[in-house]
């Protein structure tokens, strides 16, 4: 009998230094105050563009500092048919007190060239091939060079293209 209620003993014993060994063993894991998140604030808006064209939903968007081209027609829900049927529209200055993006024909994809008026996706290759076989244009006008690109082409985009970074 008394071996069993050292057995009995023994075990509330056993429960009680468990219980005590995990309620330090909490105490010390948890931290002492409260965590802080914080998030970045959106950056600011930079103006709008309107996206229209073989979009889902077509119509002005925000365009902030950091937006790239493809997370704008993502915004639009996406492209409903062939990518050089997107069209975008960034303001002009005055519109909205910015000047307009231009696209930068040394870094720009065949996708992105169509978008430029008169672009389709044959000249659009024309450029990148040309940039491959040639290296980075230095100039705007060097776009002449390519075949296709002719003056008339050159006059509807030049407002609208730059070899800057």
């Amino acid at each position: 009998m008394i071996a069993r209620k050292l057995g009995a003993l023994a075990i509330i014993l056993l429960l009680l230094i468990i219980v005590v060994a995990g309620a330090v063993i909490l105490a010390r894991c948890s931290p002492a105050h409260e965590i802080e998140i914080s998030l970045e604030p959106e950056p600011p808006l930079a103006g709008s563009i309107y996206i229209g064209g073989a979009v889902v939903n077509p119509g002005f968007y925000p365009l902030r500092a950091g937006d790239s081209i493809e997370g704008l027609i993502a915004a639009a829900g996406g492209a409903s048919a062939n990518i050089s049927e997107v069209r975008l529209y960034i303001s002009e200055i005055g519109e909205n007190g910015m000047a307009p993006q231009k696209v930068n024909i040394n870094r720009a994809e065949a996708w992105l060239l169509q978008a430029l008026e008169g672009i389709g996706e044959t000249k659009a290759q024309a450029i990148v091939d040309y940039r491959d076989r040639h290296g980075l244009f230095r100039s705007t006008s060097e776009l002449l060079n390519v075949e296709g690109i002719g003056p008339a082409i050159y006059e509807r985009i030049k407002d609208r293209i730059t070899v800057a970074d």
